[in-house]
């Protein structure tokens, strides 16, 4: 069988990344895609697309797209309805053939409580786990709560005393709920110091099953994966057959078809390994296997699919190299890892070095809070690791992206620390190195992005004029006076005093001599001071997005006139991000400690708690819970600090 059309039952990057495979194999592809995506890459790049008035949850659509496109077969991506049984269900009940394991194999790998009782029985070590809060103790703390029905973090909170299970119970019950529909949670012992690492299985229908080795995923934030390779650096020769041992039993019992992932948790010190779960799709993660070990894992789902054998390639995996992957975030991790949003006015990936970039966003793409905040992943694979990690964390500088904060300075920062380069890279690696979260210029550093910042208005003032168009600007009839720029950076005002020479050189704040040989569209060529570099510049608005070695900074312009506009709250705390309003857990007249739980905003289906700066007394509630707010909204008015007593502070 053929699979000459596919409907992709997805969006972003995933959606992109299927459709390069299925097309290099003749497939014909059908998108969907709602209102909000609708200008997005994706979509553009498919042979047709179908707009949903729903979402992307809504089988019947879903279905009846597939019907009504003609479409052979579906492919799920992942998230969204990827691991929903019932969905794959309806795919095969419509005479459509479904790009994943059986829905048998998806309903009992599901439910993580079912697939650790199969994991038991098939002999794989567990870690401490119990359905019952009231076995808290004897789990031992500290413990993870993890929802029962899905992963990716949401439902998850780490508890390290009896006193804070129930607010943590509740929490995650609503955030799974919310995120799955399915508010059953658990309790598993919870190894601080410990290593994420997944086995990428694939089996056919002619019984051949095999793995393509490990990857390593232990560098996470709020326990969603942030860098990902392959091989790990904790391996051993010995710990690999074992992992990989235990994973096929598992997958032999399940008679396992297509792609999955079998995932283990290693504790760093003992190296003994516990079963967490298994993933029945594609992970997010998997170019890094990808590119260690040759084998496109996209095509190898559809020849599955379709009834055909795994390539030679998959039968007989032969890993050659290193390959690192980190995931590009709308985040700002200065502010504590919150969800960004915006449009996306500058997005231009880098030539070199040559990298696979695999993304959801272009530029002019808007960036909200429906989806998730993953906007591109970037994979580097070199013989050594450090290789890879240097050739990665160099495609990032030079990534030109501005309009929406992204995670881009952290991700370099970790790539570039020592700790990571010597391959301590445990779940607890943020917080035992905290790698700088951002890139902060210094004054000399940024002397010469203020001069680009000044040339470039300057020049694209001169290329807009209709009148007198080559006479440079600030021209008088006697000696030119200096013109005056001013540009922000970080809240700070800074000017920029350049005088136009005859010969067209700059005269730069008393002393500097600059000289453009070249500008264009996006691009400034410029010496400054005997130094010349040819830098991306975008103008967008009030903003202007320049890239330096490290890379882009973010300048912008004053306002010509002031904007009228609400007068801040005095003692006012502010919605960090857009979001809904959960819970408001003060009163007025309520007297708070400093870090006491105020407001719980949801955004991104995942549930941020703001606390209080400091000891104090609420002077006012400004929302209510079912509240959607913008960001920078003022939630609550406190009062000034009060001396806390000794028994509160106990």
């Amino acid at each position: 069988m053929i699979l000459d059309s596919l409907l992709i039952a997805n969006r972003g990057e995933i959606a992109r990344r299927v459709i390069r495979s299925a097309r290099a194999m003749g497939t014909r592809c059908v998108g969907v895609y709602v209102d909000a995506d609708a200008d997005e890459p994706f979509v553009a790049e498919c042979d047709d697309a179908w707009r949903l008035t729903t979402d992307y949850l809504d089988v019947d659509a879903l279905v009846d797209v597939a019907r009504r496109a003609g479409a052979r077969a579906v492919h799920p991506g992942y998230g969204f309805l990827s691991e929903n049984a019932a969905f794959a269900h309806a795919v095969l009940d419509a005479g459509l053939v479904w790009v994943g394991p059986p829905p048998s194999i998806i309903a009992a790998m599901g439910d993580k409580i079912a697939a650790k009782a199969l994991a038991r029985e098939v002999g794989l070590p567990l870690l401490a786990s119990s359905e019952d809060p009231a076995d808290a103790e004897e789990v031992g703390y500290p413990l993870l709560i993890k929802a029962a029905a899905g992963g990716g973090g949401k439902g998850m909170r780490v508890v390290t005393r009896a006193d804070e299970l129930p607010a943590a119970l509740a929490a995650a019950r609503r955030e799974a709920d919310h995120a799955f529909g399915d508010e059953r949670v658990f309790l598993e012992h919870y190894v601080a110091a410990s290593r994420h690492v997944e086995i990428q299985i694939l089996g056919d229908r002619h019984g051949t099953l095999v793995h393509l080795g490990e990857r390593e995923c232990s560098i996470q934030r709020r326990h969603q994966k942030v860098v990902e390779e392959s091989p790990s650096t904790i391996m051993s020769d010995d710990l690999r057959a074992a992992m990989g041992d235990a994973a096929l039993a598992l997958a032999r019992r399940l008679r396992y078809e297509s792609t999955g992932t079998v995932e283990f948790l290693v504790d760093d010190a003992t190296r003994e390994f516990y079963f967490l779960e298994v993933n029945t799709r594609l992970q997010v993660e998997h170019p890094v296997t990808e590119e260690v070990f040759g084998v496109d894992l996209v095509r190898e789902q559809l020849r599955i699919a379709a009834g055909e054998p795994l390539s030679a390639a998959a039968r007989e995996p032969r890993a050659r190299g290193h390959a690192i992957e980190v995931r590009l975030c709308a985040e700002d991790a200065a502010s504590g890892f919150l969800p960004a949003t915006g449009t996306m006015h500058a997005f231009e990936i880098p030539a070199q070095p040559a990298v696979r970039w695999e993304s959801g966003v272009a530029r002019n793409s808007t960036v909200g809070l429906s989806f998730d905040p993953l906007l591109a992943k970037v994979i580097a694979h070199a013989p050594t690791r450090e290789e890879a990690a240097q050739t990665l964390a160099r495609a990032l500088e030079c990534l030109h992206v501005g309009g929406v904060t992204t995670n881009r300075d952290v991700l370099v920062a970790i790539l570039r620390h020592d700790a990571f380069l010597r391959g301590d890279t445990t779940t607890a690696f943020f917080e035992r190195h905290e790698p700088t979260r951002e890139l902060i210029l210094t004054d000399d550093d940024l002397a010469p992005v203020l001069v680009v910042g000044a040339v470039w208005l300057e020049r694209e003032s001169r290329s807009r004029a209709t009148v007198l168009a080559s006479i440079p600007s600030g021209w008088r009839n006697a000696r030119l006076p200096r013109q005056v720029t001013t540009l922000i950076y970080r809240g700070v005002a800074h000017e920029v005093r350049y005088r136009v020479a005859r010969d067209g050189t700059y005269d730069v704040n008393d002393g500097s001599r600059a000289r453009v040989h070249h500008v264009d569209a996006t691009h400034l060529d410029i010496e400054l001071d005997g130094r010349r570099t040819r830098t991306r510049v975008t103008h967008a608005g009030d903003d202007l997005f320049v890239q330096v070695p490290r890379g882009t900074i973010h300048l912008t312009l004053p306002p010509r006139f002031a904007v009228p506009g609400r007068e801040p709250t005095e003692g006012g705390l502010d919605a960090p991000m857009p979001g809904v309003i959960l819970e408001v857990r003060v009163a007025q007249g309520q007297r708070v400690a400093r870090g006491e739980p105020l407001v719980v905003l949801e955004a991104m289906k995942m549930e941020h708690v703001i606390v209080s700066p400091h000891n104090g007394v609420i002077r006012d509630v400004l929302v209510a819970a079912g509240q959607q707010v913008e960001r920078g909204v003022a939630l609550l008015a406190l009062e000034n600090d009060y001396p806390i007593s000794s028994e509160e502070e106990s």
